[in-house]
């Protein structure tokens, strides 16, 4: 009697890394696109800042073989929270995008100030819609920017490390364009962007030497805007496209002003075959 050799468990997916100095780190591959293909694994990758990434980070990073680093941070964020960690053989692309709380005298409004001020600033949905208005106007601006980005993954780029100051937004709306690109359906990429909103991968703002502890619990009500993930911050992102360009193919076709040949380029590169 012929013994039967049962076919191979499926490979376990790879636990996801303990990156104690940079938050927000995860690999987009597997995210599916519309024609039943997905996103390769190992060649497109998001996180937050490198600039404090530990020893065991950077030698995971190192090991990651990656091509490209993209880094959206300004010049106040790298003021802030410095350059990133210096990864052997990688070439670092600073891009920078505006901050959806940009400004330095904002944000040291949001470290220091008090509650009435937090309370003008913040409050009866302001934060909200200066969350939502920074999506749309990044969409309505940054067309050379995010053009440069999936242009430079479809000819030599890739595996590429996206990432901002928390990973969220400037870094989560660049990985949501590369995705538009390699067609993979919306409610997919907005499953991917709110993993920012996991515990261990939210972003840590640092208060003042002199700032006092505990601040008010309406203190983390009015600044929780600015530091979740909100479906509606990208749905927002997704009906400026629609406005201004009428869907994805023409936003893609003369908004980054991708050819056919470049989207098929881009797609063999990040896609499975």
């Amino acid at each position: 009697m012929t013994q039967q050799i049962p076919p191979p468990l499926p490979a376990l997916p790879e636990p996801e890394p303990e990156l104690t100095g940079v938050r927000n780190f995860r690999d987009v591959g597997g995210l599916p696109t519309a024609d039943g293909r997905r996103i390769r694994s190992g060649r497109l990758f998001r996180s937050g800042h490198l600039a404090h990434a530990t020893e065991t980070g950077t030698q995971f990073l190192t090991s990651l073989g990656l091509h490209t680093v993209f880094d959206f941070r300004n010049r106040a964020d790298h003021a802030v929270e410095g350059p990133d960690v210096e990864l052997p053989g990688v070439r670092y692309v600073n891009i920078p995008l505006s901050d959806p709380a940009a400004g330095k005298e904002f944000w040291t409004m949001v470290r220091e100030g008090d509650l009435a001020q937090l309370r003008t600033l913040l409050g009866e949905g302001r934060a909200a819609e200066r969350m939502t208005t920074s999506y749309r106007t990044m969409i309505r601006t940054r067309t050379a920017e995010h053009s440069r980005v999936v242009h430079a993954l479809a000819e030599d780029s890739v595996p590429a490390l996206m990432h901002c100051a928390a990973g969220k937004d400037r870094a989560g709306l660049s990985i949501a364009v590369t995705l538009l690109a390699l067609g993979v359906e919306r409610d997919a990429i907005a499953a991917d962007y709110l993993e920012s909103n996991a515990p261990h991968r939210r972003y840590r703002m640092r208060r003042g030497a002199d700032a006092v502890e505990p601040r008010p619990a309406e203190v983390a009500e009015l600044l929780a805007p600015l530091f979740d993930a909100r479906a509606e911050y990208l749905r927002a992102a997704y009906e400026t496209i629609d406005e201004e360009w009428g869907g994805v193919d023409r936003y893609l076709a003369e908004g980054l002003g991708l050819a056919p040949e470049t989207l098929v380029r881009l797609r063999e590169r990040l896609l499975e075959p």
